[in-house]
This record gives structure tokens, sequence and C-alpha cells, in this order.
């Protein structure tokens, strides 16, 4: 006997508000409203194995409207992944859990982003999206899937959103579709009250195709997205839904959306929808259904594993690669000839600059790292020659001009990250991370590998003045738990902290570089990477230490210059270069007291706040660089204006030691 549409449909809406109820926590409305959607979605359309799902060639499903968790969560029990078992259903939002109350990737399995924050799962969409068609470009068909977004009123209403369709309709991205829950109902009630955009001609706009259908009618959801499947665009399905459907007197009211129904609410749920059964029972013929549909992609997945088997030997091997994650063993190799070369040919230049060349021999061997910038090329300096830029239609290339779309480009980033098989990199001025922290926070929270050079990283940027010089980015962005901040101070520190950013796996780096030119200082060829360890002593006192000068970045020629000036004095000074203040606190604590040293007095200089700087020389410590927004002037002019001088240093560390 087969089973019906409805009855699937039913059984994912009764665990939903059943392990809400049982939590007494929860969003029962959405899973109610989009069951239909989904149901069609998991059981006729998506090409997916429940027994792996990690398959690369997967169709991949992001929750954008990450509060209806329970949507996902009953969708993968009833199809049958193993360890969305019915105890971790009824665990719904408890401690250790694997059904939190909103997805997490890489806590449950089947979940293929983390999204909550509204706007991010359609804008990680994105990146998906790309990254599938940059895949493909490269390496052929067996790159060859979909991605599919569920996105509620409230994803389209933040800004990000805006961002990422404009830059999924220029890119022409035909394999996203997006099916939007239009439910009309977001939680301070009507969505009129707030809110009167059509999306249908929002998208359009932008680019895509667009249409609108009854989200409770199977075969109009099922004829939508095959002529989406169809399209040379990506398409918005704008489905019209009852948010809390069969709730006899919450369905269609923003009193569904947030907070479990109750007793008398469910029973009458049930009898709406022709479901007598226990809390958490689903009836063995449904789960049956279910079942085959979870398994109903292992032909595919068998064709796939086919497919990859006939490929050239070394093209095998270079898929195979990167979908793990490995770096190209040469790498180290050239890291350390760069080096050399920059040891023995020693030269003034931005770090900005520095990071250009070190991309220049990086892409050679590491032909995963994707880089892009949101509009600002030619000043962050982080496209090479030798890789030319995506554009629509074409999607060989290995730059993408993201637009002056800041928050989109990091969101895209961790899609691109969380597809796998790619090492992407964005850039923008260090200052903008303010429109993209979400994002940065977000691959922070879900530990994928996410690289972005931020140029133009203080003061030194001069003329533009303080709306355009970052003052406490740096202490903001090495607030954030999982993340590496690198300040490098010249082309081998740079170099050091592109190797570092490469390696690191599980978490995203940010490299904050320089406008103005810097002198070298580390003019001696040293194998190991010494930014490796956070912090190091780059220039010993003469003598038994007096005082110990802590820098980054650009002011590690200041400290260095205070130095020598303190040296003519007969005070011994040390200077220790932080060029990553995240990876140094993570050391153990013999290794941070011997890099700290026990001069008595200890001296900062950085130009920014001084958060975050208390833990290397204590509260006693002596800081030079900001306590206020900057201004507008050449550079050189700044730096004395505000005190960042090695005479501010000097100065400080003899009234130190009276």
């Amino acid at each position: 006997m087969t089973v019906s549409h409805a009855a699937m449909a039913n059984a994912v809406r009764a665990l939903a508000m059943d392990a809400v109820q049982k939590a007494n926590s929860g969003h029962p409305g959405l899973p109610l409203g989009a069951a239909d959607i989904a149901t069609v979605l998991f059981t006729k359309v998506m090409k997916y194995d429940i027994a792996d799902t990690n398959w690369p060639d997967r169709d991949r499903f992001v929750l954008s409207a990450g509060h209806g968790s329970m949507l996902l969560y009953a969708l993968l029990h009833l199809a049958g992944e193993p360890e969305m078992t019915l105890d971790e259903i009824k665990n719904f939002r408890q401690l250790g859990s694997k059904t939190p109350g909103h997805p997490e990737v890489f806590h449950t399995k089947g979940v293929e982003t983390t999204t909550g924050p509204l706007g991010q799962g359609i804008a990680t969409a994105v990146g998906m999206a790309l990254a599938e068609r940059m895949m493909n470009a490269e390496f052929g068909d067996v790159v060859d899937h979909h991605t599919y977004v569920l996105a509620s009123d409230g994803d389209l209403m933040e800004g990000i959103s805006q961002e990422s369709i404009a830059i999924a309709g220029h890119l022409k991205l035909n394999r996203l579709i997006v099916l939007f829950d239009d439910n009309g109902i977001s939680i301070d009630g009507p969505l009129s009250i707030a809110d009167s955009v059509d999306q249908v001609k929002r998208f359009e706009a932008a680019g895509w195709a667009a249409c609108r259908i009854d989200g409770h009618d199977p075969d109009a959801i099922l004829k939508a997205i095959e002529a989406a499947k169809k399209s040379d665009r990506p398409t918005l399905i704008a489905c019209k839904t009852v948010i809390g459907y069969g709730a006899p007197t919450r369905a269609g009211t923003a009193k569904a959306h947030g907070e479990p129904l109750g007793g008398t609410e469910i029973e009458g749920v049930r009898k709406a929808l022709n479901w007598p059964h226990a809390p958490f029972e689903i009836p063995a013929d449904i789960l049956a259904a279910w079942r085959a549909a979870g398994s109903r992609g292992a032909t595919a997945h068998a064709d796939w594993n086919a497919r990859v088997a006939r490929m050239d030997e070394f093209k095998k091997f270079e898929f195979e690669r990167r979908l793990k994650g490995d770096l190209p063993f040469s790498l180290k190799a050239v890291v350390n000839h760069f080096k050399e070369d920059c040891a023995q040919n020693p030269k003034e230049l931005a770090t900005r600059k520095a990071s250009e060349a070190c991309l220049a021999v990086i892409c050679e061997i590491v032909p995963e790292l994707i880089t892009g910038s949101a509009d600002l090329t030619g000043s962050n300096n982080n496209k090479v020659a030798a890789t030319p830029a995506i554009s629509p239609g074409n999607y060989a290339g290995r730059f993408v001009h993201w637009g002056i779309r800041e928050h989109g480009m990091a969101a895209a980033i961790n899609g691109m990250a969380l597809h796998g098989g790619l090492i992407p990199s964005g850039a923008t001025f260090m200052v903008f991370t303010d429109y993209c922290r979400p994002s940065l926070r977000l691959a922070a929270l879900m530990g994928v590998r996410h690289i972005e050079v931020m140029t133009h990283d203080s003061i030194g940027l001069g003329e533009d003045g303080p709306t355009h010089q970052p003052v406490e980015h740096l202490a903001v962005l090495r607030a954030i738990p999982n993340m590496l901040v690198f300040r490098p101070a010249d082309a081998t520190e740079t170099m050091e902290c592109w190797q570092l950013a490469l390696e690191s796996r599980r978490g995203p780096s940010i490299l904050a570089l320089t406008r103005q030119n810097l002198k070298p200082v580390r003019l001696k060829y040293e194998d190991d990477n010494l930014c490796r360890q956070g912090a190091y002593e780059l220039s010993p006192a003469s003598g038994p230490a007096k005082v110990s000068i802590f820098a980054s970045g650009s002011e590690i020629g200041i400290a260095m210059d205070a130095q020598k000036a303190l040296a003519a004095r007969g005070v011994p000074a040390r200077v220790v270069s932080v060029p990553c203040m995240d990876i140094f606190l993570a050391q153990d604590e013999a290794t941070r007291k011997a890099v700290i040293g026990d001069a008595p007095v200890k001296i900062a200089v950085e130009a920014g706040i001084r958060m975050g700087w208390d833990a290397l020389i204590g509260s006693d410590g002596v800081f030079v660089g900001m306590d206020s927004f900057g201004a507008s002037a050449p550079y050189q002019k700044l730096y004395e204006h505000f005190g960042i001088t090695a005479a501010a240093v000097e100065k400080a560390a003899l009234a130190r030691l009276g």
C-alpha cells in the first residue's frame, strides 16, 4: 500500500510539535507550515544518501530559517540518519543532544551549515552553489549537484540577503533554488506591519527566475522545483503557507511561531491532520516509506563512485586531496624559498604588497586557494595575475569580484569552505570587518577554513581619516573565540602568517595588513616558522633586559627604534614580535612566561586600543597606542600626533625605571 504525501508530511509535523512541547521551548510554526515543502524535497527531488551524509556530490539543503530546526531533525530521523535517534528528538534543546535549538554543522550529521542568525543561511548557500560550479568547471561531472534553501520572510528582510541574491543573480548560479516559506507572519504579528516588499519582483530584479505557488500543494511544489532545475538562472519559489498549519486557534498567527503549542492545541492539530498516534509514535508503514526515501540516492552514489574511479589518476589524486582539505606537500619548501629571498634581498614593503608577493608563489602550488575582493582589488593586492576572475556562466577562474558586499562575501566564503575542495579568501579594508562580523563569527563558530585579507589596518592608512581608520577592530576580532588574527611586520612574517592561515583547518584567519611601507625586521633566514608560536623574541637585549617591548605589524619598527634609543642611554631592552596574539595566548604557561620574560618594565605598542594587551604586559604595563578615533592627515603626522613613536616608548620606559 502506497503511503500518501499527507501522511509523510504529517509525520514531520507530529515529531516537530511533540519535541517542542516536551522541551517546553522552540518554534513549532515553521515545521508545521513548511512540512509539505520539505517532504516533497526529501522524498521526490533531492539527491542524497542517508547512509553517507558527507557524500561530496550530494545535493545540499540549507535551513536558512534555523529557528525551525525541528523540521530538519524530523527529516533526518525519518530518512534514517543513524545518529538522529528518537531519543535525540525527545532531547530537543537539551545539553549535549544532537538536536540543539538551531542547527549546528559538524555537531549534527546531515546539517550543512550553522543557521539561526537570519539571512546567513541563504547567503552561505550562495557560496555553496558557487563552489559547486567552480569545482565542476575544474573536475567535470564528479561535481554535479544542486543547493536548496528553505528561507523565511525574516531571512529575506535581513540586509545580507540583498547582497547575496545580487551576487547569485549576477553570476547566474542556476544550481541554487530557494524555497520561500511565504506565511506572512513574523514575531511581532502580520508581516504587513513592517514590510510590503514584493519578493518575487525583488528577486527577478536581481536576475533570478521567480514564481508563486501553493506551499501546501505537493504537485505544485514538485512542478516548480523541476522547472527551476531547468533554468539558466537561480530560482526563487515563493510557497504560500500557513504558519502553524493545523493548529485550531494559532494557525496563521504569530502565536504559532516561537513557543510550544500546549496540550489542547496539539490535540486539535492531531484531529485536524487525522493523526491519532501517541507523541513520538510513527506508524511502521510511514516510517518505512521515509526510510526508502532516505536510501533512494544509493544508486546515484554508486554511479558517482564509478565516475571517480574512472578519472585520470593524477586528477583523481588531486580531487581527493582537495576534498580531504590536505595542502600540497611542496608548500613548506615554497614558503622557505620565499623567506630565503627576503633575507637575501630585504625591501621596504607594505605588508599588503608583501601579501601579494606571497600569493603569487602560493597560488602556483595551492590551486584550491580562491581569492576575491569587495571592490578593492587594487588596494587589497590579493589578485594574482595568473589567476583569472570568474564571470557569469564562466566558473573556471580563481578570483571573485564580490562587489561592495562585505557581509555577503564573508558568508559566501563560509559556504565555499563548507562545500569542500576550495580554500576561499576574501578581502576588504580592516574597518569594514564591521560590515561582515556576523559571518566571521559564524566562521569561527563552525570552525571553517576561511581567510580574510584586511588591509589598511590602522591610522597608518592616513588621509582617508577616522571613518576608514580601524582603532578597536583588532581587539574586537581577537575577542572572537577560535579566530586567528595575524598582524605581520614584514614580508617574512607575512609569508609565515599565510602559511599558518592555510594550515588552520578548524577556524578562520584574518590577515591585518598595512597600506604604508615598512622596513624589513627579519633579516636572518630561519627554517622554522617563528610566527607559529604567536609571539617570539625578535631582537634580544644587549644585557639583562630592563625593558620588554611588545608590538605587532607596523609598530615593530617603532619598537626597534625605541630599543636602539634606550641602548644608547645604557638601558638594555628587548623586542618581542606578536604576529598572532590568539596563538600565543593558547601556548602553555612555560612558553608564555619565557617569551614575556621578567624585565621590570613591559610596554606594548600598537596603533589600536589597549584591550587584550594586558595578558602580555599586565594591568600595570605601559601601553603606547590609541584611546580615541583617528584623524585625516598623512600617516607620519598621525603617528606623531597620537604619540605612537619611538620617543614616546623611550620616554615611558625611562619614566617607569625612575
